[in-house]
This record gives C-alpha cells, structure tokens and sequence, in this order.
C-alpha cells in the first residue's frame, strides 16, 4: 500500500530536517563546543569570552551568531553591552551525552581543515 503525502507535507519535513541540520552544524565546530561549555559556567559578555579562550572579537562573535540561530544561546542586553548565556542548558547537556555514547572508541576522527572555517585557522 502506497502512502500518498501532499506537497506541503513534504515542505513541513523539508523544513525540519533543514533546522535539525541547523543544529548539527552549529555543533559541529570544536571552537562552539568550547563556547558552549564556557557557558555552562553562567552568562559571560564576548570579551570575557574572547579572554578566556584566546581568539579575536570577530571569531567569537561569529560563532556566537550562529549558536544563536539555533537558540544554543540566548543573549540579552545590560546597558550598551550583550550577555551571553546557554538558551537549552538541560537539554544541551542531555544531547552531549548521547554524542559522547556515539563517539567510537578506537577510532579517531581526523579533523580535515575542509571542517575548519577560515576564521579559526589562523588563531
């Protein structure tokens, strides 16, 4: 028996695969993931960011950006300046376990500079 689905049906999955890869691509840069586990420490503005992890403004700001577009991050502002703090901290937590499970134990990944954006390479 065949399934019949309507165009919008399959727009409505197009569009949730496309926020579900979203999501994978925003944890899929290892300077991110550093972000995201500095957060887990409180809000944090992008200089105390910048400091601890020893890359330019820029740099952070865009990586910021984009765990923003996935609400990883939320921000909000005090006076002139942006406080940045985990959007999902719970939720965040639980799906960095179940990577963790998925992570093969022997094998290593080798991170290909085609992963690296050109952003992080010279840092």
């Amino acid at each position: 028996m065949a399934i019949i689905e309507s165009q919008g049906d399959i727009l409505v999955r197009r569009d949730e695969k496309t926020a579900e890869a979203a999501l994978f691509h925003a944890l899929a840069d290892p300077t991110r993931l550093l972000i995201l586990e500095h957060l887990k420490t409180g809000e944090h503005k992008v200089r105390e960011l910048t400091d601890h992890l020893g890359l330019a403004q820029s740099t952070v700001s865009a990586h910021l950006a984009c765990l923003r577009d996935t609400d990883l991050v939320k921000v909000r502002s005090q006076g002139r300046a942006s406080i940045y703090s985990l959007g999902q901290p719970g939720s965040l937590d639980q799906l960095l376990l179940i990577a963790r499970q998925l992570i093969p134990l022997k094998t290593q990944h080798h991170w290909h500079e085609a992963h690296t954006s050109d952003e992080t390479q010279g840092e």
